[in-house]
């Protein structure tokens, strides 16, 4: 018994070149097969009625989301869900990803379920999507919507005079847009963006 362990102890430290070339071709497809899935379960949690059906908002915010122009518009473009709340790059994508788990958490807990419990946490919610915004320097909103490129001469004169004032200051969108898509919460104690 003791020589057999000691065999298959030796074959173990020793693996021969099959062995390694098996092991190396069984881990690379086995990291695309993960890799694959992951990836897909990231598309689909990214998408709009993955937002309105688990997060229970289209009884709250998506009614309001559906009566602005970044859902109906003359051009047909529209902004989904993912579009405004969720960033584009892999690595910003995950960590909104990890901080989307408390919108889990409320929805499993029923902190916001109801429209009412949803408007009594409707300013905190704004707050942290905001602050959000601001850190990432409005990144979503400039996926579609950049200075670089607007033409302030075709906007209207306080539109332009604001976006003007808005890049000399090293404003962000989300400093004057607030509101853009959803209905203000009581706003008593926040600053405006002018």
């Amino acid at each position: 018994m003791k020589e057999k362990l000691l065999r298959i102890w030796r074959w173990w430290r020793r693996p021969s070149r099959l062995a390694l070339g098996t092991l190396l071709i069984l881990g690379f497809a086995g990291g695309i097969i993960f890799w694959g899935g992951f990836n897909t379960a990231m598309e689909m949690t990214n998408r709009e009625q993955f937002c309105i059906g688990c997060h229970e908002m289209r009884n709250n915010v998506y009614q309001e989301y559906m009566q602005t122009v970044h859902y109906n518009n003359r051009s047909g473009v529209r902004a989904t869900c993912p579009d405004c709340h969720v960033p584009h790059e892999w690595g910003p994508k995950m960590l909104r990803k990890i901080q989307a788990s408390k919108e889990v958490y409320a929805k499993i807990f029923g902190i916001i379920d109801t429209p009412q419990k949803f408007e009594d946490h409707r300013i905190k919610l704004a707050q942290n999507e905001w602050r959000r915004m601001k850190n990432n320097n409005s990144q979503e909103c400039r996926n579609c919507h950049n200075f670089d490129y607007m033409d302030f001469t075709a906007q209207k004169t306080v539109a332009a005079k604001m976006h003007s004032k808005a890049v000399e200051e090293g404003k962000t969108c989300i400093d004057c847009h607030k509101g853009i898509a959803h209905h203000l919460p009581d706003m008593k104690d926040q600053p405006n963006g002018f």
